[in-house]
């Protein structure tokens, strides 16, 4: 299918691994001229030159989204795109015997305000300009309640709420906003979350794994390019008519409706 991107521009928040990056190559591939931001100038330039063995390039931003001016003045040298996909931010895994009011404040604003702080700083300048797409990568974590993850589960559910706010005031501005919910994808994180489990309930992070997989009925995780193909689809004028929607991605784990 053509997704009629090429030519197109793009920012894409969390680009420098996983997902963000995925998403990066993705949009690269279809000709799309693309801006990666991430808190890490290194980790930055580490994505940069494996895109380039592949032939692929784009441009890097490093900023801290957590800090709201700075996420301004950074769109303000960017310019507003065409597509915006937020993958930055991740709340930590916590025990809920170490939850207090310290990690809940550190959840929303590594995920929750990473991702507000850029769709504020471009959904005003798509709607002026009558066209606009952002897609959001938040998590299943949101819709089902997690122990180990009361203070990332909460700002997902809230980014979701705030998703399908922002795409019902700008429909009729021509601005689009989708949710992808990943379940467990092969990322870094999949660790960071394996060593909360592990100090919750004392098993071997073998162990906590292969009680994970099992869980999921096609029997694997997903890969950070399987959410990145949904991601492109969702920005491309090929998905014109998709907004205000949450696509779940954890291979029939929750299975509802």
């Amino acid at each position: 299918m053509e997704l009629e991107l090429s030519g197109k521009t793009a920012v894409v928040t969390g680009a420098s691994k996983g997902i963000g990056l995925a998403c990066v190559e993705a949009l690269a591939r279809e000709g799309v001229v693309v801006v990666g931001i991430s808190r890490d100038a290194g980790n930055l330039a580490k994505a940069q030159d494996e895109l380039a063995a592949k032939g692929l390039s784009f441009q890097a931003e490093a900023v801290d989204l957590t800090d709201a001016d700075a996420t301004r003045a950074a769109f303000e040298r960017i310019g507003v795109p065409d597509i915006l996909i937020n993958c930055a931010g991740a709340a930590r895994r916590t025990p809920v015997d170490e939850l207090d009011s310290t990690a809940l404040h550190a959840s929303m604003d590594a995920k929750y305000f990473t991702y507000m702080h850029a769709t504020e700083a471009v959904i005003r300048g798509m709607a002026e300009r009558g066209s606009g797409a952002v897609v959001n990568v938040v998590g299943q974590g949101g819709r089902a309640a997690n122990p180990l993850h009361i203070g990332g589960g909460a700002a997902n559910a809230a980014l979701m709420l705030a998703s399908a706010g922002y795409a019902k005031a700008y429909a009729g501005q021509g601005v689009r906003v989708n949710v992808i919910n990943p379940g467990m994808t092969r990322t870094s994180r999949v660790d960071e979350g394996l060593e909360a489990a592990v100090r919750a309930t004392g098993k071997p992070k073998d162990e906590l794994l292969q009680e994970m997989v099992r869980e999921i009925p096609m029997g694997r995780a997903g890969e950070p390019q399987e959410v990145a193909d949904v991601a492109i689809f969702l920005a491309s004028p090929r998905a014109s008519y998709v907004t205000a929607s949450i696509i779940t991605m954890d291979g029939a784990t929750t299975a509802g409706i």
